[in-house]
């Protein structure tokens, strides 16, 4: 069979006759990979067949004439996996799940296995990184031996798709995309042709039937899935596990979901025996027994529908030579930039000549603007060595003037810091709207709620005075 040589972009899947150090479709460097394509004698001729047949036309139907009835989704009985889903999985659908190495797809995905077939429901685990003998191992340890539960080891597509259709599960499990290769197909298994064309084929599968498949995907070092763009256009939601590979604490973000929210977060906890929900996330990030201490503020984040409790460590040190260093763990380093730059112009506070460390506790990256006051807030608290005022929440957002925004949904957040002990919530002022459209006079606030119109005002209400420090 007469072969031939290509350049495959590893990153967008596009092909260059020859090798050149940046790729033509992406402008992505050193991403060509040559791959070698087997051409059959009757290929081109099936091209041309194809393209003289002429397409029969289908009914069109009206958009008012069709049911939006959606489909009975299949609860997992994991919260917070639901959670994220947006409560459950739809029958049909094909979901990625992403993650570094060691971080628990796996083991969450054979848990979640395990739960529907405990449930009746039939699901087949094809692996093709692991032998049989070695998922075994590690049900028995997460306590996944259940009836129902199908195991089949393979790296072969063609096997894959036959058990899928013979047997025709609610759930099947594919760890990893990357290790599945087509006959049909010349290049090895994890390249761009291979991995777009399982994708794509196991996608018609489940769109033809009722089963929803879920697919392992490797990363990439800059924490995106591995493999071609249309790999993440394929599929119905893409779900991200995070977190440090040494602690406990693993979340599950939705990067895209077509059936649900992509701002809703779960928290689980890596245990002995497998990945274990979080029943109160809020508790889970903060430790409400300490007094506060210089340095550390507590903000109420929304995920979603979810406030979250969450402590802003920061940590402000005489630089010893050099430029000051800026670091930060869980918020973008350009905000925590910004939000130094208006400390020194607003506030006084001048950190030209220190260390600036931010830090997220419990592994969280927030991304809400409602979180500059917060930040700013533990600065201040660091340099001064005053802490926060005990009992006090800040939730706002800091504009380039100096001023406090009120945090969207306030009174929810004050209700979430209430409910966890805290007495009262430092924010901005919020505004309603007049019928004309316009800006109109604040909201009279809660007792329990603080209101700011400034930075400064913010640091005198939110930082204990140097007397009760003492």
């Amino acid at each position: 069979m007469p072969t031939r040589s290509v350049y495959v972009c590893q990153h967008c899947g596009a092909e260059s006759p020859k090798w050149a150090g940046q790729c033509p479709g992406c402008s992505a460097w050193n991403t060509l990979v040559e791959t070698v394509i087997a051409r059959g004698p009757g290929a081109r001729a099936a091209g041309r067949r194809q393209r003289s047949e002429t397409p029969s036309a289908m009914a069109v139907e009206q958009i008012s004439s069709v049911s939006s009835a959606e489909a009975r989704r299949l609860a997992i009985g994991i919260g917070e996996v639901d959670r994220v889903l947006g409560g459950g999985l739809v029958p049909g659908s094909i979901i990625l799940i992403g993650g570094d190495p060691g971080i628990g797809k796996s083991t969450l995905l054979l848990q979640v296995a395990a739960r529907l077939a405990s449930a009746g429901e039939p699901v087949l685990y094809i692996t093709g990184e692991e032998s049989a003998a070695q998922v075994r191992g590690r049900a028995e340890r997460v306590d996944a031996v259940v009836d129902g539960l199908g195991l089949l080891a393979t790296t072969e597509l063609e096997v894959a798709l036959a058990n899928i259709e013979e047997m025709a599960p609610a759930l099947a499990v594919v760890d990893s995309v990357q290790t599945l290769g087509s006959a049909e197909l010349s290049g090895p298994a994890g390249s761009v042709g291979q991995v777009r064309e399982v994708a794509a084929r196991l996608a018609e599968v489940a769109k033809r039937g009722r089963t929803c498949i879920a697919l392992v995907g490797h990363v990439t070092k800059e924490g995106t899935v591995a493999g071609p763009r249309t790999l993440e256009h394929l599929v119905d939601a893409v779900i991200y596990v995070e977190g440090e590979r040494m602690g406990a604490t693993r979340l599950l973000r939705s990067a895209k979901n077509r059936f649900g929210s992509t701002d809703e977060v779960g928290v689980l906890e890596m245990r002995g025996d497998g990945l274990v929900e979080v029943s109160d996330a809020s508790r889970f990030f903060i430790e409400s027994e300490q007094p506060p201490s210089a340095g550390s503020a507590v903000t109420i984040a929304l995920e979603g529908t979810r406030p979250l409790a969450v402590e802003i460590q920061a940590l402000v040190a005489p630089a010893g030579y050099g430029s000051p260093r800026r670091a930060t763990t869980g918020i973008d380093v350009n905000r925590v930039l910004m939000l130094v730059a208006v400390l020194a112009r607003h506030a006084g506070i001048t950190l030209t000549g220190h260390d600036v460390y931010v830090n997220v506790a419990g592994g969280l990256r927030i991304e809400e603007p409602a979180a500059d006051l917060a930040i700013a807030v533990a600065l201040a608290s660091s340099l001064r060595e005053r802490p926060v005022v005990a009992g006090s929440v800040v939730a706002g957002e800091l504009s380039l003037s100096g001023r406090v925004r009120a945090a969207p949904r306030a009174e929810r957040r004050l209700s979430e810091a209430q409910r966890l002990g805290f007495q009262r919530l430092v924010t901005g002022a919020a505004r309603g709207a007049s019928e004309a459209g316009e800006v109109g006079p604040p909201i009279a606030a809660p007792s329990a709620m603080v209101v700011v119109s400034t930075l400064r005002e913010a640091l005198q209400a939110t930082l204990s005075t140097p007397e009760s420090t003492a």
